[in-house]
């Protein structure tokens, strides 16, 4: 086997020869062998030498490298990327302030448990810790934001890292992982051995245990004696692909469902089973079915604080079964009567087995009845027909126009509306829910759009959010991406401002976004982007359909009442039931 056949991506697997090569151009193989081939990223100085190995690899044809136009871009759109196939998120910084500007990307990742690997140049060996140029410890810096990293100081070491790096990021409880590679390691000539992925394990990793059928059993026996039962389901259920299983058990026993902002599309939410999302902007009638159910089935969920409200009132007269993968989460915030630790797809298909052994007789209708009362008593705000644009109608709007859509936002006031009035399907809602990182919504969308060309994807944005990263709209233009970016333009850091006028008699200090904001249109049109205004009700709809079905790149700038607040909401300190701004006729 010759050193361009290997770096062209030809070369044979499960063969034990070394070839002399280049550290670089091993670092590609063994991503190819590990099946990248999409990464995201952007050159400088110390990571020159796998840029080149890049270019050899495009020329090859078996990559595609995405060059964003700000680090933490690059790592948001990989985590886009990750969340919408299940495949796991690769991106490249340089040294220095390349390696920084991913932080927030990894923390993000780490926060939702989102599988990346991320590579980043550094500083030749005999440079490191001598404060050369563009030198960080980023190794140091990442190690409470990452599952594990490494820094390869010897490029014998590189294919036995990847394989650990991609094995680690999404096995069990995924997440990221980092991998520094200094520039001299890339650059050096030595014997490569090939490692296929999952032929080597690292010491003292151990795969995530299967759950015995003691707990499963523990489980079940409650679920079927249970009045008032309530499935809270997270962001586990869309990690394991356990959606199907879940409405299986869901329907089979009649068990209403709520899910976190990280579990919004494990369930349908146009089934009469759904109650919507719980927690702090969740549905009314969700929060009090938590408040009231006898038994809380969690499922993938990791009990945050803004889906508990006040811990010690959160589901006080129920029973809890926890279904989980990390070990580090059961008994974390609320003790659990029955723990069910393993891979979540498994548990929930050999708890579904079981039952299917077993009559069962659901006896939780007058408890859906009561659930009924609760929706119809308290419904999410239907806009009215006059005045400034609701920000709510323009989902409503969205929800009508492209149901289907792969759905990415930022964070704010427009996040929640979203997630309280869009419907999604499994890994088509794609939002910063752990961290809250403002700017995620336009690189993850274009991640999501690299991964999956023909679907529509749609970034719900904010006017506040948006311009942490809108240099990315050159990525998507650049590209031609089809990607459409609708803003809910409140001229506010607008979760900030409901914050400051509930909690801080009014005192509106460094929220007010209109001074200084950007004509959006005509930025949009700068870039290559075609942009739209609506600031007229009338033309919502027509407007936002014309914009969805343009093909190419698209932002909308849509100019809604700037005083509108996100309600229901569950003021800090309050129980779930003590839910402020619900219907005056209550």
């Amino acid at each position: 086997m010759t050193l361009s056949n290997l770096t062209l991506g030809l070369g044979e697997s499960g063969k034990d020869e070394q070839i002399e090569m280049l550290g670089a151009d091993a670092l590609m193989d063994s991503l190819r062998r590990h099946g990248v081939d999409t990464i995201f990223g952007y050159p400088g100085g110390a990571i020159l030498p796998i840029y080149d190995a890049v270019y050899k690899a495009e020329e090859a044809g078996w990559l595609k490298h995405i060059l964003v136009r700000h680090e933490q871009g690059g790592s948001h759109a990989a985590d886009g990327y990750s969340r919408a196939t299940g495949r796991v998120g690769v991106c490249f910084g340089t040294s220095g302030p390349g390696a920084t500007n991913l932080v927030t990307g990894i923390a993000t990742a780490q926060m939702d448990s989102v599988p990346l690997v991320v590579i980043t140049g550094q500083v030749p060996r005999p440079a490191i810790g001598t404060d050369a140029f563009q030198e960080t410890d980023i190794f140091g810096i990442t190690l409470p934001i990452v599952k594990h990293s490494w820094v390869v100081r010897d490029p014998s070491e590189i294919a036995s890292v990847v394989a650990q790096a991609f094995l680690i990021a999404s096995s069990g409880r995924p997440g990221p992982v980092l991998v520094d590679i200094p520039k001299d390691v890339g650059q050096q000539v030595f014997k490569y051995k090939p490692i296929e992925p999952g032929s080597i394990v690292p010491a003292g990793f151990k795969f995530p245990t299967v759950a015995d059928s003691a707990s499963i059993l523990g489980a079940l026996e409650l679920i079927e004696k249970a009045e008032r039962p309530l499935l809270y389901v997270g962001g586990g259920v869309i990690a394991s692909s356990a959606h199907e299983t879940l409405e299986a058990l869901a329907k089979r026993y009649r068990l209403p469902v709520t899910t976190t902002l990280m579990g919004k599309g494990a369930f349908d939410e146009r089934d009469a089973l759904s109650v919507g999302m719980l927690g702090m902007h969740g549905t009314a009638y969700a929060n009090f079915a938590v408040t009231e159910c006898d038994l809380l089935v969690a499922i993938g969920a990791r009990f945050d604080d803004r889906v508990t409200g006040r811990l010690d009132s959160f589901a006080p007269r129920a029973k809890v079964v926890h279904f989980e993968v990390d070990p580090a989460e059961i008994n974390k915030n609320r003790k659990a009567d029955v723990a069910v630790l393993g891979d979540l797809a498994i548990s929930l298909q050999k708890m579904l087995e079981i039952s299917q052994t077993r009559n069962v007789t659901p006896c939780t209708q007058k408890w859906l009845e009561q659930i009924d009362v609760w929706k119809t008593t308290y419904p999410l705000l239907t806009p009215p027909e006059e005045g400034d644009i609701y920000p709510q109608e323009v989902l409503l709007a969205l929800r009508d126009l492209a149901p289907d859509a792969y759905i990415t936002t930022d964070v704010g006031q427009h996040q929640m509306w979203s997630a309280q009035y869009l419907r999604n399907g499994p890994r088509q809602w794609i939002s910063s829910a752990g961290l809250g990182t403002m700017g995620f919504g336009v690189p993850a969308a274009l991640g999501v759009q690299v991964a999956l060309p023909d679907q529509k994807v749609i970034c719900v944005a904010g006017d506040a959010s948006i311009l942490m990263n809108i240099q990315e709209l050159s990525t998507i233009s650049q590209y031609q991406l089809n990607t459409k970016i609708i803003i809910i333009n409140n001229h506010w850091q607008g979760m900030v401002r409901q914050w400051q006028e509930s909690f801080y008699e009014e005192r509106y200090s460094a929220t007010n976004m209109l001074n200084g904001e950007p004509n959006f249109v005509a930025l949009a049109n700068s870039f290559g982007v075609s942009g739209y205004l609506i600031d007229d009700r009338k033309f919502l709809k027509t407007k936002l359909k014309e914009a969805l079905e343009k093909d190419g790149p698209v932002l909308v700038d849509v100019h809604v009442r700037r005083d509108e607040n996100c309600y229901p909401m569950v003021p800090p300190g309050k129980s779930n039931a003590e839910m402020v701004g619900l219907p005056e006729s209550v």
